[in-house]
């Protein structure tokens, strides 16, 4: 049955007051009070629609979250023509929908449909582009995962023209959660260039540690001495991270790299989280050791007699009565 046989959109619509006439407030009331008289299938019906006829960035953005709650396949074109801003005329009016498209950069990553790579990348090519886009397109392209992507994220992160950090950040995000080897390369050179421009922009570091960790490298040198030289960053955050990162590595020398910071590292959060990450690389045995040791400090002792807790309360108590007895 097509549209017009089961119900009149365009009156719908008027009705809803997206033609004129209704404040913003009204509109989007009106289109949430539909959920009162139609069922899904409608619904889907009425908001393709709405997103095909609408101007008013508000009640798209308001469409676009309802249509979220179904996620149907015929959903997408639509969303697509928002993104690449095919129903609208005058390139000065971009500046209105840019909150708009950022939605319909994420609503289009939830259908992880290999179909919208292609226009994504292309919004996130575009230098013209709004940077909020560009940073929408880079994430949506890693959680729909396709490989095609791969290449265009690397070239972002290449860069050294690319005017926003920020976007360079969330291609390696992306790039972290593709998963493609190809990135190795050029994710470790930031990390290499200790005296370069990118050197001091921290999040830029941590995003690059986060997608190397994820790749789950095993015995890569290359990767391995650098996420080891970001344990001397000044940043504790990056060390933290790289931590992690280390201990994703099944490097042969994880385990005694990590174990470093529990003494050279001053600052407890990092030893706190080189701690854990021991624990889940050797078990119980490291919990042991810092309590025993005297060259662990007692705040790192607390935390060893907290973790030692969940399992073996009784030998807790000991522990505490021979540090009492001392």
């Amino acid at each position: 049955m097509e549209e017009k046989d089961k119900f009149d959109l365009k009156s719908l619509a008027s009705r809803c007051g997206l033609f004129g006439g209704s404040s913003t407030d009204e509109i989007v009331q009106k289109i949430i009070d539909l959920d009162k008289s139609y069922q899904s299938g409608d619904l889907v019906t009425i908001y393709n629609y709405f997103l095909s006829v609408s101007t008013n960035p508000d009640v798209l953005m308001q469409v676009i979250r309802l249509a979220d709650r179904f996620r149907d396949s015929s959903t997408l074109s639509y969303l697509l023509d928002i993104l690449l801003m095919k129903n609208v005329e005058k390139p000065e009016l971009k500046e209105k929908y840019i909150n708009t498209r950022v939605m319909c950069a994420k609503a289009i990553a939830n259908y992880k449909d290999t179909s919208s790579v292609t226009p994504l990348l292309y919004c996130l090519n575009n230098k013209d582009e709004n940077y909020k886009i560009r940073l929408a397109c880079a994430d949506a392209l890693g959680k729909i995962g396709d490989r095609y992507a791969v290449a265009p994220l690397i070239e972002v992160v290449k860069d050294e023209e690319e005017k926003s950090v920020y976007l360079k950040e969330s291609a390696a995000s992306a790039l972290g959660m593709l998963g493609d080897l190809r990135a190795i390369e050029p994710l470790v050179s930031i990390l290499e260039a200790n005296k370069g421009i990118w050197n001091k922009f921290t999040f830029l570091k941590e995003r690059v540690i986060e997608a190397l960790g994820k790749m789950r490298i095993a015995n890569n040198d290359r990767v391995f001495n650098a996420l080891k030289e970001s344990l001397l960053d000044e940043s504790p955050q990056i060390r933290i991270n790289a931590i992690e990162a280390i201990m994703d590595s099944e490097h042969e020398e994880a385990y005694e790299t990590i174990k470093r910071c529990l003494v050279d590292d001053n600052d407890y959060e990092v030893q706190k989280n080189a701690l854990i990450a021991l624990y889940n690389l050797g078990g119980r045995e490291i919990l042991d050791e810092v309590v025993s040791l005297p060259i662990y400090s007692e705040q790192l002792k607390d935390e060893a007699l907290s973790m030692i807790e969940e399992y073996e309360e009784e030998t807790v108590e000991i522990y505490r009565e021979d540090r009492n007895n001392q």
